[in-house]
Order: C-alpha cells, then structure tokens, then sequence
C-alpha cells in the first residue's frame, strides 16, 4: 500500500511543484555559466577588435610590428616607438608551463595510482584531503613561496645566474596543478570495477602489474582529461608566475633565464595602461589568444577523450565476444 501522504492531491501536487522548481533552477544555472562565458568572450574580443579594423591603433602596432623578424623579438610598449612583440610573452608562456607540467603530472598521477590501488583505508583518508588542500591554498600565498624560497633554494642547490626564471615559477606553479590533476584522476582509477582487478590477480599478475596494465588504460580517458584540466590551469595562472618569473620578456627558451607570460603580462600592465590606446587593446588581444588556446585545447582533449573511450569500448565487446 501507498503511504496516505502520497494519496493526497495536494502533497501530491507540492512535490511537483517542488521538483519542477529545482529543475529549473538546476537549468538556468547552467544557462546562466555558459551565458557567462559567451558574454566574457564577447567583451574581451570587442576590445581587442580594433587591433584589426581601427587604422590608428593599426598604425601604431604595426610600428612594433608583432610579428616581423627584426623588430618581433622586443615587448617594449611604452618606449618612444612601441613594440608589440608577442614571441618572447609566447615563449615564457610555454616554458614555463611545460616545467610546471613536467613536475606535476608524474607526481600527481603517481599519487593518485598509490592511494587508488596500494594506500590502505587510513592511509588513502588521510593523503586525499591533504593534497586536495593544496587547491584552497590562494595562488599568491603559491607565488609568495615560489618567490622568498623555491626561488633562493633552486639558486643556491644549482647556482643558477637568474634566481627568478621558469623552473622555480614552473616550480610553484606545479603546487598548484598538482591537486586538480590528482583530484580527476583519483576519482578516474577509484572509477574502475573491480572485476577487472579481481581478474588480472587471478591470472597471476601481481599487484603493480595490475595497476600499470589493466587500471590505467581503464581509466585513461579520466586520467587524459585531467591532464588536459592540468595544462589549462598552468597556461592561465597569473599571481604565480607574475611573482616568481623575474618578468623579462626574452626571446630564450632556457629554463633557468627570467621571462614573461601572456597572463603576467595583462596583469602587470592593464591596470596602469590608458584606456582606447594600442597597448590597452594588444593586453585584450593577449587575452583573447589565452582564451581560445584553452578552449581549442579544451576541445581537442574532448575528442580525444571520447576516442579513448570509443576504443576502450570497443576492445571490451570484442574481449566479451571472444
């Protein structure tokens, strides 16, 4: 028998309401997030629009000259002839994203197969919270550490020239890559049934062999896509590198040399740069060009997320049909 609430026509009729109500709240939040961002996208390439369609800030940047060889080698914004060289702010983008990246994703995966697959219960409760942590922990407290200790203790263990450059800011900027990329990919091998351990053991592999083979191809969509999150984190963070990177806008892809990225760059500069001038809509260039980088990356890991998945799917159904 039905509860008698149930019967009631108007308990019935609250319940409905009430539902139809957190559906369309969970709804319009969604449509309100990609609103939003459609909207961000909007103001940041109608300021950087004129770069292209108004003749005067044409005229002005193609002084500096972006992108030729002779002149395309120099960011100086505010000299008595501009230039606008987006090469070296490219460079020290991608160094030093490739040094946080190299330091965070062997750790962070490693981290996450360990406390998925070895770590025992209190172990595993106690390691997750602790590195998840690190994600509450303000990038300019990250920045600040980069800068008065990874920064003196990488120059004093390897007497580098330069004591800010890309690897004690790629350095601090893996602290805080390090838990996303845990935090997805934990969740990812956790994610994998555990018929599929329970089989790999039966057929003798030990427990290693087990994780390196059989759980992480299983989870390497999840494990792929975060990190894809990773790398998006590392190319956007501001406070981190501004603070850490000694802010030399040079053409040099050593590691250990100072640079400047797109993102420090808009920092440093917009809130000092003169509204409807040419260096005002190159920062919003700057921006635009991070956006669409992290979004076609963000698309492209999509896809080939999917492709893993399609594949793994597909081996599955010919394992089951053999």
């Amino acid at each position: 028998m039905q509860p008698a609430a149930n019967k009631h026509p108007l308990l019935r009729k609250r319940k409905r309401a009430l539902e139809w109500l957190l559906e369309g709240t969970v709804l319009s939040s969604g449509y309100i997030v990609v609103a939003a961002l459609i909207l961000i996208f909007v103001f940041v390439g109608k300021e950087a629009v004129p770069l292209i369609t108004s003749a005067e800030v044409h005229e002005e940047v193609s002084v500096g000259s972006m992108v030729a060889p002779t002149t395309g080698q120099v960011w100086q914004p505010v000299a008595e002839v501009p230039k606008y060289a987006l090469l070296p702010l490219l460079i020290g983008t991608l160094k030093v994203t490739l040094v946080a990246l190299l330091i965070a994703l062997p750790l962070a995966v490693g981290a996450a197969i360990y406390t998925s697959e070895f770590a025992g219960r209190r172990t595993r409760e106690i390691i997750k919270p602790v590195v998840e942590l690190l994600a509450g922990i303000p990038s300019v407290v990250l920045g600040f550490f980069a800068l008065m200790v990874l920064a003196t203790w990488l120059q004093d263990s390897f007497n580098y020239r330069f004591r800010l450059n890309a690897i004690s800011a790629g350095a601090g900027l893996a602290l805080a890559v390090i838990p996303i990329v845990y935090t997805v990919a934990e969740d990812a091998l956790s994610a994998v049934p555990q018929t599929f351990r329970d089989g790999a053991l039966a057929l003798g592999a030990n427990r290693w062999q087990t994780a390196w083979r059989v759980v992480l191809p299983a989870a390497m969509p999840g494990v792929f896509a975060a990190c894809v999150l990773g790398f998006g984190r590392a190319i956007g963070e501001t406070m981190i590198v501004l603070m850490a990177s000694g802010n030399a806008a040079t053409m040099s892809w050593s590691p250990t040399d100072s640079f400047r990225s797109f993102s420090a760059t808009i920092a440093a500069e917009l809130g000092e740069v003169v509204n409807g001038s040419a260096h005002y809509h190159v920062l919003f260039f700057l921006g635009a060009l991070l956006f669409v980088i992290t979004f076609f990356l963000n698309l492209l890991g999509l896809w080939y997320v999917r492709r893993l998945r399609g594949r793994l799917e597909g081996r599955a159904r010919a394992g089951g049909k053999g």
